[in-house]
């Protein structure tokens, strides 16, 4: 078994036999009113990271970063402007090996021509330099086109979903989609604390 990367959400890491594989394309799609970025940023934390910023500023990520956990070795980069693909494929490139990549949000870069093109030659990067890669989907009311090579294209797909019970937000994390394995059959509810954990405990009908 090659390199993984820890997610740090223990039965998360459990479910995937060590975390995300080396090499993979990681999609987190969650609505926009989800804690979805504290996931990010738990994730983040774990190892050396590079976290590209789409639409946010640098500093506010890295403020985010500071409050919501104690990051390990995150570096945060913007891309934008006329080329973002170009300019995140030349992050990627420049980067050590074993280097998880956020890019939060994706939905930027999904609407640009070559998408599809772009995300080929970044799985092949991040299985030259054994890395990873998870970008961030937000399902909103308006998906870029985009959002159906993401998806065809990821080798894990992490769903987050939000529903109220009894008067209590719940937030449930599954995982439809593994290319290297069998993909994780129950849904596991997670609790957004100091640390992003599961929630154990049974709900009473």
């Amino acid at each position: 078994m090659g390199p993984r990367f820890t997610t740090g959400v223990d039965r998360l890491d459990r479910e995937l036999d060590g975390g995300i594989p080396a090499g993979s394309l990681v999609a987190l799609s969650a609505p926009p009113a989800s804690q979805s970025e504290r996931l990010l940023y738990e994730i983040a934390a774990q190892r050396r990271t590079l976290y590209v910023t789409t639409e946010r500023a640098a500093a506010g990520v890295e403020a985010a970063l500071r409050d919501a956990v104690t990051p390990g070795t995150v570096e945060v980069c913007e891309v934008g402007g006329g080329d973002p693909l170009t300019e995140l494929i030349r992050a990627v490139r420049a980067l050590n090996e074993r280097t998880l990549v956020v890019v939060d949000p994706v939905a930027p870069l999904e609407r640009t021509p070559n998408y599809r093109a772009a995300l080929t030659e970044l799985r092949s990067v991040l299985r030259e330099k054994e890395a990873a890669a998870v970008l961030h989907c937000v399902d909103g009311r308006a998906v870029p086109d985009g959002r159906d090579a993401t998806e065809y294209m990821a080798d894990v797909i992490f769903d987050l979903s939000v529903d109220l019970h009894r008067n209590r937000l719940r937030t449930r994390l599954t995982v439809p989609k593994l290319r290297a394995g069998d993909a994780p059959q129950d849904a596991l509810r997670l609790d957004f604390k100091r640390r992003v954990t599961v929630d154990n405990s049974r709900d009473i009908a």
